[in-house]
């Protein structure tokens, strides 16, 4: 089977707690529940564990971007102790009652190892699709917004090159991914990871303009290394 070069990857990015800040990496091996580690934590908001989302997310606490996760043995996510530096109290590891204290009353953490994923394991956006939101919105945004894994830099000159991908398999390093599905945007990516500061125009022009989505998902076919500088291929 003959794959074509459809762009190459300009950043990796990690979540060890949902929807904490990233890590940014320069490989990670991706097997079949995503990235190694990947959203392996989550807080857990009180009274929510059997409503269908009971997770706490920047919907709730925009500060959120400012906690920042990290494997203190990054290439052993499995088992390496994961510790989150906070805005006020150091860094804690990630099961310390300190830091679900800090989130508010009654949150508590839960750990999923197969990671806590709202549609599918692996998400990717082009910069081509960042840059024609942030050009319609008319300021600029940052592909952290929009919490990929894979940020990719398109060939070719369209807009949203990854609208075309939906249904394909890509070769993306030693890692091959089936793009299932366009990725349907919410609220999250009103809020600036650096400030915090909500922007609605954000969601609204993206709703508007794109039905709502922007990026794709995806579920690994084959698992494997990925590298920043790799090449994307895409089979016929």
């Amino acid at each position: 089977m003959a794959f074509r070069e459809v762009g190459r990857v300009v950043a990796i990015l990690r979540y060890p707690v949902k929807s904490m800040a990233a890590e940014s990496l320069a490989s990670v091996e991706v097997g079949w529940n995503g990235l190694a580690g990947d959203r392996r934590w989550a807080f857990v908001r009180p009274d929510m564990e059997r409503s269908g989302f009971p997770w706490l997310t920047i919907r709730e606490r925009p500060e959120l971007w400012h906690y920042r996760p990290r494997f203190v043995d990054p290439d052993r996510p499995d088992a390496s102790p994961t510790v989150v530096h906070t805005p006020t109290l150091g860094e804690l590891d990630v099961l310390d009652p300190a830091l679900a204290a800090d989130l508010g009353p009654g949150v508590r953490v839960m750990k999923q190892d197969r990671g806590t994923f709202d549609t599918a394991p692996l998400s990717l956006i082009t910069t081509q699709t960042i840059a024609g939101l942030a050009a319609r919105v008319g300021m600029p945004l940052s592909a952290e917004r929009f919490r990929p894994n894979l940020v990719v830099d398109a060939t070719g000159g369209d807009e949203f090159p990854e609208d075309a991908w939906v249904g394909a398999v890509l070769r993306v390093g030693g890692m091959r991914m089936r793009v299932d599905k366009r990725d349907q945007r919410c609220v999250m990516i009103n809020v600036d990871p650096e400030t915090t500061a909500r922007e609605p125009a954000v969601l609204r022009t993206v709703a508007r303009e794109r039905a709502a989505c922007a990026g794709v998902y995806g579920t690994t076919v084959v698992p494997g290394p990925v590298s920043v500088g790799d090449p994307v291929h895409i089979a016929p």
